[in-house]
């Protein structure tokens, strides 16, 4: 049929607002619908500083306004551990998450080429040392655990401090080692290994932890260092930011402003570093002085960037030990395509 012949068979009003509708869908500037609303979370730690002072200052809601999407509402959850992040995010109840490096590596693993599974990496969190803390006089290094002892770390084999530990242990004992003290291992959060290991009332005699934990633990006198991550490992990238794909292929604006609030909550603590302290504890909850953890964040080695540092450590090393099957060739595949003009690691 001619399209004369077509136009005749329609109302004119009809003709009219179809027009309308064909015009406004190709006119310039006008963003197709994007989520109204965002689900993130983020741990205990200091290391998830900057999503704090995301969720505090409503950054997201600040961006994704400039970005014409209106009014965006954010929705933030308290979770810790690979396994739980991982899971909630696989259940479709996240949109955005931090997490520990090796737990977003595994996800991302196990999920690519999964198109309702897959997920990327929105960039790198923060970089922190991590200590072995223990209450056992006996216990001077890694070779002095024995199978009477129980490490304390917020999940089992996926977590960062899983994985961290695995990694110093190859590097003692010979990598075909690597889960020689994973027995050991008892999944806990933060808060609940270190008043565990405090009161040495319980199994646990260390914990594999961050600030602002493992400075609350040294304080006591019973408790010693046994290890410190950066002195083994280097002062890589420990946690990162993710989403799924499908979120942020759906919704590029809205990853967008998530991206450049990130990078204005770093600014904000690397200029203020009161406020940023002031943040965490007024997010946190945690009984802790200003000052301490203002001397926390004087800490060189606590590091906040978006551009991922030493990823590929955990790459190599999870598919030396086996725990992922798909490894990505370089480090920036993990992540949106914006990081493949960065210098990276």
């Amino acid at each position: 049929m001619q399209r004369r012949q077509f136009s005749r068979l329609i109302p004119k009003a009809m003709l009219t607002a179809m027009l309308g509708l064909s015009m406004l869908a190709g006119a310039p500037g006008l963003a197709r619908a994007e989520a109204p609303a965002v689900r993130l979370s983020h741990g205990y730690g200091l290391l998830y500083l900057p999503l704090m002072v995301i969720r505090d200052q409503g950054l997201i809601e600040k961006h994704a306004k400039a970005m014409g999407l209106g009014e965006v509402k954010t929705n933030w959850v308290l979770l810790d551990g690979g396994n739980v992040i991982n899971d909630a995010m696989l259940a479709g109840n996240l949109d955005i998450a931090g997490t520990g490096a090796p737990g977003f590596i595994t996800l991302w693993s196990k999920a690519h080429g999964i198109p309702r599974s897959e997920v990327i990496g929105l960039g790198a969190l923060s970089t922190s040392p991590l200590w072995l803390n223990t209450n056992n006089p006996n216990i001077k290094s890694l070779k002095d655990f024995s199978s009477k002892d129980k490490i304390a770390i917020p999940g089992i084999k996926t977590s960062l401090s899983a994985v961290l530990l695995q990694m110093a242990v190859a590097k003692t004992f010979g990598v075909e080692n690597y889960a020689k003290l994973d027995p050991m291992t008892v999944s806990l959060s933060h808060p609940e290994a270190v008043g565990s290991l405090l009161s040495g009332k319980t199994e646990i005699t260390a914990h594999f932890t961050s600030p602002p934990f493992s400075y609350q633990e040294v304080k006591d006198p019973k408790i010693t260092r046994v290890l410190n991550s950066s002195e083994v490992l280097g002062n890589i990238t420990l946690d990162v930011v993710f989403a799924l794909k499908q979120f942020t292929d759906k919704n590029p604006k809205l990853t967008q402003a998530f991206m450049a609030a990130q990078e204005e909550a770093n600014a904000y603590i690397a200029k203020n570093r009161k406020g940023a302290a002031e943040t965490f504890l007024r997010v946190s909850k945690m009984k802790l002085s200003q000052e301490e953890v203002e001397k926390m964040l004087a800490d060189p080695d606590t590091q906040f960037s978006t551009t991922p540092d030493g990823v590929m450590q955990y790459v190599l090393f999870m598919d030396k030990a086996g725990t992922i099957k798909t490894k990505p060739k370089v480090w920036s595949d993990l992540f949106v395509p914006e990081f493949k003009t960065r210098k990276g690691s």
